[in-house]
Parts: C-alpha cells; sequence; structure tokens
C-alpha cells in the first residue's frame, strides 16, 4: 500500500509490457512456488513407485517363505518316517 501511494503510475508499470510490477512480483513467486510443487510431486510420485515395487517384492518373499516353510515341514515329516522305521 505504501509502494502504491508513493510511486507515481510510471515507477509502478513496465515500460516495456505495461504490467504492474507488484503483479509480475507476485507471478514470479507463483512460478517459482509452482516448480516446487512440480518437484515434490516428482519425489512422490517416485515414493509411489517404489512402495509397489516394494510390496510385490514382499509379497513374491512372502510366497517363497510360505513354500519353504511346507518344503521343509514335508522333509522332517520323511526324516522322522524314516527314522521310526530304522
Amino acid at each position: 500500500e505504501e509502494i502504491q501511494n508513493h510511486m507515481s503510475p510510471e515507477e509502478k508499470v513496465c515500460k516495456y509490457c505495461g504490467v504492474s510490477y507488484l503483479i509480475l512480483h507476485e507471478f514470479k513467486a507463483m512460478e517459482e512456488k509452482m516448480k516446487a510443487m512440480e518437484k515434490e510431486m516428482k519425489f512422490y510420485q517416485g515414493s509411489v513407485d517404489r512402495e509397489k515395487r516394494l510390496q510385490e517384492k514382499l509379497r513374491s518373499l512372502s510366497q517363497d517363505f510360505e513354500q519353504y516353510k511346507i518344503d521343509n515341514e514335508s522333509k522332517t515329516e520323511r526324516h522322522n518316517i524314516y527314522y521310526l522305521n530304522n
């Protein structure tokens, strides 16, 4: 407000494009904020992709673990039967 009251209209407007310096300043600040937000969105998008890959890997490892448990129980059972018969 102080700037608006103490500066002449010629001092507040770009002589080349006619845009108010205050508006131009706000526009540039919004551009910078938007760039930062786009960068942050890319980071979070990468996080979502990484999480999906990790969930799939966890699912696969859980299936492998269950299969190993089944195999181990089967081997233990056969081992016990062998020793009981001998």
